[in-house]
């Protein structure tokens, strides 16, 4: 080292401050390879392939709920459809259970009573029963329970 704080190389390698060295300039530091180098470089990128493929694989399970998620939203949104389009002859109120019924015909009917109200035997095919809700939404009276007995 000079005087005036610069390291001097022979060959003209590095000339500054010894803090701004590339390579180790003291006998103490442990020596800087290629080969060590080279095998951190390597170590670093298998973590980041590990870390990598992690959050690929939470994205990708994250995008197969939504996708399900989806789909689920669309099947009741496909049955609150056909259940609003089915005949009914009354004003349908939030809140309360109605049956739905198809006939022979393939014509299906929302009615008050129940498979049980028409003593065991209705007159059509019985296809399930569902609360209105308030959102306009039905909810299968199978799910009302885990559902919120308000709606």
């Amino acid at each position: 080292m000079s005087d005036d704080g610069f390291i001097k190389h022979g060959g003209g390698r590095h000339e500054g401050p010894a803090r701004t060295s590339p390579y180790p300039l003291s006998r103490l530091s442990a020596p800087h390879e290629l080969v060590d180098v080279a095998r951190e470089i390597q170590q670093a990128d298998a973590l980041l392939g590990a870390v990598t493929g992690g959050k690929l694989a939470l994205i990708a399970r994250q995008i197969r709920s939504l996708q399900e998620q989806a789909r689920q939203v669309l099947d009741a949104a496909r049955r609150d459809g056909e259940l609003h389009r089915a005949a009914c002859n009354f004003k349908k109120r939030p809140g309360h259970v109605y049956h739905l019924y198809r006939r022979a015909d393939g014509g299906r009917y929302l009615s008050m009573l129940s498979p049980e109200e028409w003593g065991g035997s209705p007159p059509h095919a019985f296809e399930g029963s569902y609360r209105l809700e308030v959102d306009m939404s039905w909810t299968p009276a199978d799910e009302i329970e885990e559902h919120g007995e308000a709606g």
